[in-house]
């Protein structure tokens, strides 16, 4: 009787430990889960489209910075984005984190958007983007801010 009371103690302590900081491996799975759509999200963007994309990946309440100006929410956003077709864009995470709580995380890294000009000639524009996520109901992740 002893050793299942303390088998169910063992198990009661453990199943209770919830602080990611005692597991760093749930860290790493949830860091993993922002890296693979924030991947999905820019193959999607290259293979079918700007618009296509970033409304699939924003979150009802997402927010745009765009030539120092908000586009707040998810209709702004379409309607924003309804001529954006382009399949020139492309980036790549640098750096990803999660919070503690793993409801929210955040992505940098440099992107490059290529276009024709009005003569034809190719041209591209390189930057720095940041990307805040929230992990949604169903579990998975869209961006707040982007």
């Amino acid at each position: 009787m002893k050793l299942v009371y303390i088998a169910a103690l063992l198990f009661l302590h453990i199943s209770c430990k919830t602080d990611p900081k005692d597991n760093p491996a749930l860290m790493e799975v949830w860091k993993n889960e922002i890296l693979e759509t924030e991947h999905q999200f820019s193959k999607m963007a290259q293979e079918e489209g700007m618009n296509k994309a970033f409304l699939k990946y924003v979150a009802d309440d997402g927010v745009l910075l765009r030539n120092d100006s908000l586009i707040k929410g998810k209709q702004s956003i379409e309607h924003y984005m309804e001529n954006a077709t382009s399949k020139g864009l492309q980036w790549q995470p640098d750096f990803v984190d999660v919070s503690a709580s793993g409801d929210l995380g955040y992505t940098y890294g440099e992107y490059v958007y290529r276009y024709q000009d009005s003569t034809g000639q190719t041209k591209q524009s390189k930057g720095i983007f940041h990307t805040v996520w929230k992990r949604q109901p169903d579990n998975s992740w869209k961006f707040v801010w982007d």
